[in-house]
This record gives C-alpha cells, structure tokens and sequence, in this order.
C-alpha cells in the first residue's frame, strides 16, 4: 500500500510511481491520438466535410451518452472500493480478535505453562500468515513461526492452512479445559474470539472469489471503448486537430477509473493500492509476542 501525504498537492501532480495508470494506458494514449488524426485529416483533408454535415450531430450523442457512462463509473468505483474497505475492516477486525484473545490467555494460562504460552504464542500470529498467503493462492512455510510446541509437521500444505491453524488453537484450548487448567466458561469466552477467526477467513474469500459480473465488466470496456472511438468523427468540426490530443485525455480519464476499480476490488494481492497486509501480520505478531510474553 502506498503511503502519502494527502496535503501534497504539487507531489499528486508532476510525481509518477509505478502504479500510476499513465505507464499501463501510454501505448493506448498514443494509438489513440493516432487515431483521432486520421479521422480528423480525413474529415478535414479529404472528404472536405463542415459543419453542416450530419456527422456532426453526434456531439448531441456523445452528451447524452457521458452522462450515462459517467453513472456507470460512479458505481464501478464505488463498488470496488467498498470491496476493499470491506477486507480493511475484516484485517483490522482480525487484529483485534489476536490481541483479544492473547490478553484472556495471557490472563488465565499460569506462568508455568510455557508450552501451551509458546503454542498460542506463534499460533496467532500464524493464522494471520497463514490467511494472507492463502487469499494469494500461496503457502510459504518460511513465513510461519515454527518451534517445538508449534512443529511443522502440525500443517499440511495441500490443504486449508488458515482452518487447520484455528482447528489447532480450538483443540488446544478444549485440551486445556479437560485438564483443567481452564475451566468451562473460560471456554465459552475464548471461543468467541476463535469464531471470528473462521468469519474474518470467509469474508475475504467471499471477496476474493466473487468478483464483478463478467457481462458488466466486459459492458463498460466495450462503452469506454466505442465512446472514445466515435469522439473524433463529431467533434473534429469544431475542435480540428485539437481533437487528438483531447480523445486521448478523455479515454485516460475514462480508462484510468475503471484500471484504478479493477486494481483494489481483489485488495489482498500484491499491487501498490492493496491492502497493506505484510504490515498487518507482523503487527499482530509482535503484539501477540508482546503479550504472552
């Protein structure tokens, strides 16, 4: 996730980094301006078209039709960035549900204990590692903190590794209940924590694995496009030749909205405006460690 300072006007403007949507649509811009100039010499050069052409009640179209297409990107956006606040707030509602469940530990596992104190102790965290490289279709053991009452043998890697991490931590805590080291109710007041644990994992796989309906997302390319391709043949009468270099701001502003909604409606990937998870599992890491200690 990019870090910035939303005051820094002149930086917004003339800095480019590596996601910004000009370097992907810059072979586009320029076949796009290409474009525009072949039509408007042809209009202006060879047909010897004015004005009073027909062709030129296309801009009343293209009104009309701006409009439409504007309210269609105003839903796209919207709609991929509360997929992404939506995995934020699953992510910051996992943070909690470690932190939670390492202060009840923490208070009613004795100081003795220090097998169980290290199981929970690289467990927590573990789910939270486990969870992110899973939403990106990996397993990298390296990641996981593995010891001695935490061994690798625990977790298959062909398998759900965020479930059998919280399957671990259920049977432990039921483990401890039936020596009675906890009692009952203290099961009952950890399982809360536990469940969360299972509802943050299939809200971000509800996300991941259930992305905007195809049709509307091959529609509004397929608008974009014809949108930008019909802009030159009516407005060349009035603009000339400054046709080109407006077709191609128009399909970068167009084309960037629905780029920048594609990038952070899956917000567990990689990309530079996804959700900050690295950052996340370590945090939840050193505050587990920091409490169980």
């Amino acid at each position: 996730m990019i870090r910035y300072n939303p005051k820094d006007w002149f930086t917004f403007i003339f800095k480019f980094h590596k996601a910004d949507t000009v370097r992907k649509l810059f072979p586009l811009l320029i076949l796009n301006g290409v474009y525009a100039f072949i039509i408007a010499y042809l209009e202006q050069e060879v047909l010897h078209l004015g004005k009073t052409s027909h062709l030129a009640n296309l801009t009343m179209v293209h009104s009309l039709l701006g409009l439409v297409i504007s309210l269609l990107l105003v839903f796209r956006t919207n709609t991929a960035y509360e997929r992404w606040w939506e995995g934020r707030k699953m992510w910051g509602s996992l943070v909690n549900s470690s932190r939670n469940l390492s202060l009840k530990l923490n208070a009613l596992l004795p100081k003795d204990a220090r097998e169980d104190r290290d199981f929970f102790r690289a467990a927590i965290p573990n789910f939270s590692f486990a969870l992110k490289n899973h939403l990106r279709g990996k397993f990298l053991k390296q990641e996981l903190d593995l010891n001695n009452s935490f061994p690798e043998t625990l977790l298959k890697e062909s398998g759900h590794v965020p479930n059998q991490v919280s399957s671990l931590m259920m049977e432990r805590l039921v483990q401890l209940q039936k020596k009675n080291v906890l009692l009952p109710e203290h099961l009952i007041l950890m399982n809360t924590e536990i469940q969360n644990f299972a509802d943050v994992c299939g809200a971000c796989e509800r996300i991941k694995k259930t992305p905007i309906p195809f049709s509307y997302s091959v529609f509004l390319k397929k608008f974009i496009f014809f949108y930008v391709m019909t802009l030159p043949i009516g407005y060349v009468f009035t603009l000339g030749y400054w046709i080109v270099p407006v077709v191609a701001f128009f399909f970068y502003v167009l084309a960037s909205l629905e780029l920048i909604a594609e990038e952070i409606e899956d917000p567990f990937g990689t990309d530079a405006n996804d959700l900050p998870a690295d950052q996340i599992t370590h945090t939840i890491r050193h505050s587990v460690k920091d409490l169980l200690e």
